[in-house]
């Protein structure tokens, strides 16, 4: 269908930068704002039909990269390939805004129609690498899953480090994830990132389990689609108000428990990421005196590539250098 996958890397590292500038100034606001304005104005560079599928919200509270809204050069011309595409400028405003680790910023796109339309609301969430696929279910209890994840690496439950936002609604988990022996490691927000951590071996990660933003999981379902990764999901519904905006978007089944190719469902899919503050999986921005350094992964399912690039943005002076760090 398309490659731009070269151009998407291009989107969320120069969306890194903007909000890497921000970084530390105590602000998530002015953070997002900086990468959602960068984001945006690379997307309209290239030649794409593309729809945002999964943004900043609806057209009212997101005056850029709203649900359903048109971008590329190519909107409205014959020929232009139809592209959806996902977005978080940036996962972990305030982990920028206070210089705390594992700040990025996301995209995902395919062809038209593969990335569920997911609506702006929590999602009860499991994601865990290749070697537990098929092993875990979402209403098992918490010792259950954890022993089954266990048994496929091949090592004990208490060798295990399960991610978990770090929130009160998880006080339940977090106490059966210590009872059932395994250990934990609370995060301040990025789940996103952590599910990524999760698929790719020699991370420390070994599952996320918890409540995180539903269209982080429709992300999370991209990457792991690359990584051969798994995440079941279900959508919580808060009031019978979201459950008719939610069956107004499409959504019947709102019990439903969607596995990664239910939220990721395209045959070509093409995801990228970048570090704005140091994490687990990537490094965040460097600013050096000659330009910037940026280190993201892209992954793509057709060909199944999974590149890690570390990039130098050189500044545009006829004296700079290139340095090896």
């Amino acid at each position: 269908m398309f490659d731009f996958s070269l151009d998407f890397l291009q989107v969320v590292e120069e969306a890194a930068i903007a909000a890497a500038r921000t970084m530390g100034m105590g602000d998530a606001k002015v953070a997002d704002h900086a990468a959602v304005e960068s984001m945006r104005g690379t997307l309209e560079r290239i030649a794409i039909d593309g729809t945002i599928v999964i943004g900043e919200g609806e057209r009212d509270r997101a005056p850029m990269l709203y649900i359903g809204e048109k971008v590329g050069s190519g909107k409205g011309q014959a020929g232009a390939p139809d592209v959806d595409i996902a977005v978080d400028p940036l996962e972990g405003t305030n982990l920028c805004a206070t210089g705390a680790g594992g700040a990025i910023t996301v995209l995902a796109a395919s062809e038209r129609g593969g990335l569920l339309h997911a609506p702006d609301c929590y999602m009860e969430k499991i994601i865990i690498g290749p070697a537990s696929k098929g092993a875990i279910e979402l209403d098992a209890p918490v010792k259950h899953n954890l022993k089954a994840i266990a048994r496929r690496l091949q090592r004990g439950v208490d060798d295990l480090v399960v991610v978990v936002l770090d929130r009160p609604r998880h006080q339940q988990l977090i106490a059966d994830i210590r009872e059932a022996g395994a250990r934990i490691r609370l995060i301040p927000d990025g789940d996103l990132s952590a599910g990524i951590a999760a698929a790719v071996s020699g991370t420390g990660v070994h599952a996320v389990m918890g409540i995180g933003g539903a269209p982080e999981g429709v992300l999370a379902a991209a990457a792991l689609r690359c990584l051969n990764g798994e995440i079941l999901g279900r959508l919580v519904v808060k009031d019978d108000k979201q459950a008719e905006r939610m069956q107004a978007m499409g959504i019947r089944d709102l019990k439903k428990i969607y596995t990664t190719k239910d939220l990721a469902a395209g045959r070509e899919l093409v995801f990228a990421a970048c570090g704005v503050t140091d994490g687990n999986l990537l490094k965040g921005v460097r600013f050096f005196g000659d330009g910037t350094r940026t280190q993201s992964v892209v992954m793509t399912t057709v060909p199944a590539r999974v590149h890690f690039i570390d990039t130098v943005h050189l500044e545009n002076r006829p004296d700079v250098k290139v340095r090896f760090h």
